[in-house]
């Protein structure tokens, strides 16, 4: 009794999965047909990056204004934030005893050329020898020699402006004595200034000298132009950053130096650059890749990727124009999937 209760349950459990089996065979689905997608026509088109950095103005020229030697201020002739103009005294310093030694040696002067003159008149008549009127004519020209060497001490008594500029604050007064450690003021070349501002280091080889920027300052909306006069030779080590520095005309006098400005730079700039959707790259572990469309198939390009902006980002290398790119449908896409292009913007 138990074998045939057995071998009726094996039996109805074949018969229960024979039709299991042909339920499933009668309800599966038929193979799928071509993936319907949309397609992209790439083009090329002109790009160029924009970037914006922080810049200072600065004065074109700024000098500190030391005396050469010690001494005692016994002028000044300039007023604080002044205009002064090139080569002009700012400060005179102490020098009666330079003075009287220059007097001194001009006398001495006189005196030496009328015994070298009468000697000459000597040797032409041989009432001396060639050696006493050398020893004249020697003598002039070492007295010669210390008046020079004096007349520069005096100069070094007084302090003049480099050029042409705008005097700082004065930190001497009159009677003060100074040594060539103090700063008695700072001059400023102020018609002219200069903006320094740093930029990333991939951009270091599209920058040069004779470039126009544009820049703008806190509080004034207006767009102002300088003109890049020479880059830094190296990049700096801890902030991969180049320095640039640019120049600006400023005849009026609008930027104070050292006011913070935003610099604007039109960079990387291709004239025939390809670029696509951002969501028709397909992110990988190395390097991203695209889909082409080609003749009903798939064509998985691996690509390498540059600008990026708002929706599009720039394809370097891969792709060229006239290359069909599909858009729509990425996710279901295989190497042997089958594709129907619906439509081709």
């Amino acid at each position: 009794m138990k074998k045939f209760l057995f071998s009726l349950t094996f039996v109805i459990s074949l018969i229960s999965c024979a039709d299991k089996n042909k339920s499933t065979n009668t309800t599966a689905p038929q193979q799928a047909g071509p993936i319907p997608v949309e397609g992209l026509m790439i083009k090329t088109s002109s790009l160029s990056e924009n970037i914006q950095v922080a810049g200072t103005i600065l004065p074109f020229e700024i000098t500190e204004i030391r005396p050469e030697i010690s001494g005692r201020v016994i002028s000044i002739n300039f007023k604080e934030g002044a205009y002064v103009p090139k080569d002009m005294i700012l400060v005179k310093l102490f020098d009666n005893d330079l003075q009287a030694q220059l007097k001194k040696l001009q006398v001495q002067l006189s005196i030496a050329e009328k015994t070298e003159e009468r000697q000459r008149e000597l040797l032409k008549i041989s009432g001396i020898s060639q050696q006493d009127y050398d020893l004249s004519l020697l003598q002039v020209n070492n007295i010669k020699a210390d008046i020079e060497l004096t007349m520069v001490s005096i100069g070094k008594t007084e302090i003049r402006s480099p050029y042409e500029g705008r005097m700082g604050l004065r930190n001497s007064s009159l009677g003060a004595y100074v040594t060539p450690s103090n700063i008695i003021s700072t001059i400023s070349q102020v018609n002219r200034k200069k903006i320094s501002f740093s930029i990333p280091e991939k951009y270091s080889n599209e920058v040069r000298a004779g470039m126009v920027v544009t820049f703008d300052i806190e509080g004034n909306n207006e767009k102002h132009k300088a003109t890049i006069l020479a880059t830094e030779t190296v990049v700096e080590a801890d902030t991969r950053n180049l320095k640039v520095l640019a120049t600006i005309n400023d005849a009026n006098n609008k930027f104070t130096p050292g006011t913070f400005a935003t610099v604007d730079l039109v960079l990387g700039k291709n004239e025939s650059a390809v670029m696509v959707p951002t969501q028709t790259i397909i992110p990988g572990s190395k390097a991203g890749q695209v889909i082409l469309y080609k003749n009903g198939s798939p064509e998985f390009i691996t690509v390498k990727t540059g600008i990026r902006n708002a929706d599009k980002v720039e394809i370097k290398s891969g792709i060229k124009a006239g290359d069909t790119l599909v858009t729509t449908g990425l996710l279901f896409i295989r190497k042997d999937s089958k594709l129907k292009l619906t439509s081709v913007k």
